[in-house]
């Protein structure tokens, strides 16, 4: 179990970027996947992106491919994920959540994930 907290989150205007930041209070997560999701309509959560354990494979939604970007920086605890050109349809509350997992395999669906983090909310204004 690890303990995830978000930050990041802003109102910003249309086009422009914010970069979250998700870390542990506790143990590291170097041996965990992570995944960023987005709260969806009727509460569902929406599958954002994704990076294995080593940072070497990232996974995007097709809804933000090319404007998103996943990363993890081993040393500092951190993911991050770095989100450009936003639109309205960006807002909502980001989640980050982790999977205790050391393969290349990408998972996509929250029941995958056990860890999640409280969530920072993103506006973007037109």
């Amino acid at each position: 179990q690890v303990q995830l907290v978000e930050s990041g989150g802003g109102l910003v205007q249309t086009g422009a970027s914010l970069r979250l930041s998700c870390t542990t209070s506790g143990r590291p997560f170097d041996n965990f996947a992570v995944a960023w999701f987005r709260r969806a309509p009727e509460d569902e959560r929406e599958f954002v992106a994704s990076v294995t354990y080593n940072g070497e494979v990232p996974n995007y939604a097709d809804a933000v491919k090319g404007r998103f970007t996943i990363s993890r920086d081993a040393a500092k605890n951190t993911v991050y994920l770095q989100m450009n050109n936003l639109k309205p349809e960006d807002t909502t509350i980001y989640y980050c959540a982790a999977r205790y997992y050391n393969g290349l395999y990408y998972y996509s669906l929250p029941k995958d994930y056990p860890n999640w983090g409280q969530g920072t909310q993103v506006t973007v204004s037109s």
